[in-house]
């Protein structure tokens, strides 16, 4: 969010699915249309992320969203929420847990331990580097926990972030070069 939450600002980066190597990106900056809600903020960051998606030359065929999939309250974070509106597969790959409880993954990268909630899981906290805290990854839409799982292992390239939301998310940090 910029100018005090008055522009919504989103990031999009196409992969090529087999190098990893980034074929287009884009940055979205538009009006905020909604105010921050608890439990709701993909409400807020939809209209953005929707747009960078837009400006992109082809539809990806899997999208991976800095963010929650099903790993949420209402089962409906960011990464839910945009699959099941663009119908798109997508995966949640967030820094912090929102919901569920877990056993501490193993301090080696790769180790990775259920998120559950009650009796359901909703996805995986994944140590995706030596010494860094876990990620929480899960489905969002049209992707299972252990397809999501796979991905995410399978995009890792010695960073926290898996390829597709690290330079999304370095792209978005660029603000007065993107202007």
């Amino acid at each position: 969010f910029e100018e005090d939450g008055a522009i919504t600002r989103a990031a999009a980066v196409l992969l090529d699915a087999e190098t990893l190597q980034p074929v287009a990106q884009e940055i979205a900056r538009i009006p905020t249309v909604m105010p921050y809600i608890p439990g709701l903020l993909s409400f807020r960051e939809l209209p953005a992320l929707l747009a960078a998606l837009a400006l992109l030359p082809r539809t990806p065929d899997l999208v991976f969203v800095d963010g929650h999939g099903i790993s949420h309250p209402r089962r409906l974070g960011i990464a839910a929420h945009l699959g099941v509106v663009t119908d798109l597969p997508s995966i949640g790959v967030a820094k912090s847990k929102l919901v569920g409880r877990f056993i501490e993954p193993g301090a080696e990268a790769g180790a990775h331990t259920p998120l559950m909630d009650g009796s359901e899981q909703l996805g995986w906290v994944l140590r995706s580097k030596l010494r860094c805290k876990p990620l929480f990854v899960a489905g969002g839409h049209r992707v299972s926990a252990d397809t999501a799982l796979a991905w995410v292992q399978r995009t890792l390239r010695g960073y926290r972030l898996p390829e597709p939301t690290r330079l999304a998310d370095r792209l978005a940090s660029r603000r007065d070069e993107q202007q």
